[in-house]
C-alpha cells in the first residue's frame, strides 16, 4: 500500500465505460472532475465517429488531437507576446519596467493631445 500526501483523496471517475481510481489533492478535485468529463467526452466523440475502433486507439487519439490544441494555443499565446514587446519576459511573466515605460509614454501622449484640447476651452 502506498502513502497519500497529506491533503490527498482518491477519486473513482469512468473514462469511456472504464473505471480508474485517481489521486489528487483534495483543491484539485473540481479541475479534475472537469479535466475527465472532457476527455470522456472527447473519447465518446472519437469512438462514435466509427473511425476508430478500441479504447487503446482512442485514447491515443485524443491525446494527439488535445496535444495538438495545447501546442495551438501555445504558439498563439507566443505569437501574442510577440506582437506587444516588452511587455512579456521569458516565461510569460510580466516585464514589470517595460510596461512601466509604455504607461508612462502612454501617459505623456494622453497629456500631449489633452493640452492641445485645453486652448480650445
Amino acid at each position: 500500500m502506498t502513502a497519500r500526501a497529506p491533503g490527498a483523496v482518491t477519486l473513482d471517475v469512468a473514462i469511456l465505460g472504464r473505471d480508474y481510481k485517481v489521486a489528487c489533492r483534495d483543491d484539485e478535485r473540481e479541475a479534475l472532475t472537469e479535466a475527465v468529463t472532457f476527455l470522456d467526452q472527447r473519447m465518446r466523440e472519437i469512438r462514435d465517429s466509427g473511425r476508430v475502433a478500441g479504447g487503446e486507439r482512442i485514447a491515443v487519439m485524443a491525446a494527439l488531437n488535445l496535444a495538438s490544441e495545447l501546442l495551438r494555443e501555445r504558439r498563439s499565446a507566443n505569437s501574442a507576446v510577440r506582437a506587444a514587446p516588452g511587455l512579456a519576459a521569458a516565461g510569460g511573466a510580466i516585464d514589470e519596467d517595460a510596461a512601466r515605460r509604455r504607461i508612462r509614454a502612454m501617459q505623456e501622449a494622453i497629456d500631449q493631445a489633452l493640452a492641445g484640447q485645453e486652448k480650445l476651452f
